[in-house]
């Protein structure tokens, strides 16, 4: 059992469906923690959430980094339409990797500027719940393509077209 555990962790595509919750169910977490907690006017509490914001947007960096290791395997084992799932997953979830750095920046600024500036507390919570929650709909977007990369059962229509250039790579 043990040796299984640890053939799946060395598979890239493995710990990108094990970690690709994180940005999504973490950022949700979080931020209706700090839109509570703000409207509370709690800051430890509200250090709490931007802790979870922060770690939740952060994780998209192996997430990313770990769909692009596992990218040829999952392509490999993927039919057409998976393929053409696969291809709308990698561009959404590029376009949505700068909205998660830049939360999860604005989520430590929102930690530590308060300590030398109070008065910034309540309009950086409010600014990091904003962006959390955009970051949040777009990762639900990118997440949305990428589960009917290989679970058929989602897929309740035609896959997005190809684009020429992934036609030309794809060989058809």
């Amino acid at each position: 059992m043990l040796d299984s555990i640890q053939q799946l962790l060395r598979q890239p595509e493995y710990l990108h469906v094990l970690l690709n919750p994180l940005p999504v169910y973490g950022l949700a977490l979080g931020a209706v923690a700090l839109a509570v907690t703000a409207s509370l006017r709690s800051r430890p509490a509200s250090v709490v959430a931007l802790c979870v914001i922060f770690v939740s947007a952060i994780s998209v960096w192996p997430v990313a980094e770990f769909g692009e290791q596992g990218e040829d395997r999952v392509e490999s084992m993927s039919d057409r339409a998976g393929y053409a799932w696969l291809e709308e997953h990698k561009e959404r979830a590029e376009k949505t990797e700068p909205f998660l750095y830049t939360t999860a920046i604005l989520a430590l600024a929102a930690l530590l500027a308060p300590w030398k500036f109070p008065k910034t507390a309540l309009p950086l919570s409010i600014a990091t719940i904003l962006l959390a929650f955009t970051a949040l709909g777009l990762g639900t977007w990118a997440a949305y393509a990428g589960g009917k990369i290989r679970h058929k059962e989602f897929r309740t229509g035609p896959p997005p077209p190809l684009r020429d250039s992934e036609k030309h790579s794809e060989g058809g």
